[in-house]
């Protein structure tokens, strides 16, 4: 007995959902990882630093570095982690170059604030940056990962505000204030 086909519309409409998912599995979901890890894990040095050395430059090239090396370290961990045959996550250069890029990009956005020279405007610009950045991690979440806005919206934030106090704080504890 041979096996029933699927109509050729019944066919194109399985199609796309297995195409969506494998690329919210091999593509969103490891840039995704390495936009949060790179926006959330460099706001702690990259604030602290502005704030114990007053010098936005110092905070640019503390951000630059930790970026680069979140970057380097994500990307290694995701293409180690699952070589894609039992998963269907892809192969692992592919999504250890998508997350390590990605973790680089996020770092590095609110990085770029402080090439100018005033510390006040570069902060100001780089908490603008932060709360763009955030908000960009809940609405991709929300598409590719169905995840309710308002849940991920809050979980994104929270997350992000606690890290960011957290440089702020030894920044100015290190400052002396």
């Amino acid at each position: 007995m041979s096996p029933v086909q699927p109509s050729a519309p019944a066919a194109a409409t399985l199609t796309p959902t297995h195409q969506e998912h494998a690329f919210v599995l091999q593509k969103v979901q490891p840039a995704l990882l390495g936009l949060m890890d790179g926006s959330v894990s460099t706001l702690a040095p990259i604030f602290a630093t502005a704030g114990l050395t007053g010098k936005p430059i110092d905070a640019f090239f503390v951000g630059l570095a930790a970026s680069i090396g979140a970057g380097i370290s994500m990307g290694l961990a995701e293409a180690l982690s699952d070589d894609g045959k039992v998963s269907g996550r892809g192969t692992p250069l592919g999504r250890g170059l998508i997350t390590g890029l990605a973790t680089i990009l996020g770092g590095m956005l609110h990085t770029f604030p402080f090439l100018l020279p005033d510390l006040r405007a570069a902060l100001t610009l780089a908490y603008v940056v932060v709360i763009a950045e955030l908000l960009a991690i809940a609405l991709i979440r929300w598409r590719y990962m169905r995840s309710p806005l308002g849940q991920t919206v809050f979980q994104v934030v929270v997350g992000g505000a606690v890290v960011f106090g957290v440089g702020v704080w030894l920044g100015r504890l290190g400052a002396g204030g």
